[in-house]
């Protein structure tokens, strides 16, 4: 875990690494205490692509930021959310973190 900075946010990354052929699909699942999801915090996914600066791609559990693809989804159950990549491309080869505030 990395706690970082005033607001406390708490960053995991993914232990495990997962593949998928050109198309597929591919599901990412981050499980959190329960103490982690409130009312007053902000689940979301951060991918970060080889050289390139980290960016949010889901907040909310399920909502995409502007430009992010709709190939993209979020889904919450219990304490696990989860990012889904439907018809994954090439570009989408990167590290993927969940985060929470």
């Amino acid at each position: 875990n990395i706690v970082s900075g005033p607001s406390s946010q708490q960053l995991l990354a993914l232990k495990t690494s997962e593949s998928v052929s050109p198309g597929g699909t591919v599901t990412l699942s981050c499980s959190l205490s329960s103490e982690t999801f409130s009312d007053n915090n902000y689940p979301q996914w951060i991918q970060q692509r080889p050289g390139n600066v980290p960016r949010t791609i889901m907040h909310s559990t399920s909502t995409r930021p502007s430009g992010i693809p709709a190939r993209f989804t979020g889904s919450r159950a219990g304490n696990t959310m989860s990012l889904t990549i439907t018809g994954a491309l090439a570009e989408d080869e990167a590290d993927y973190y969940c985060s929470v505030w």
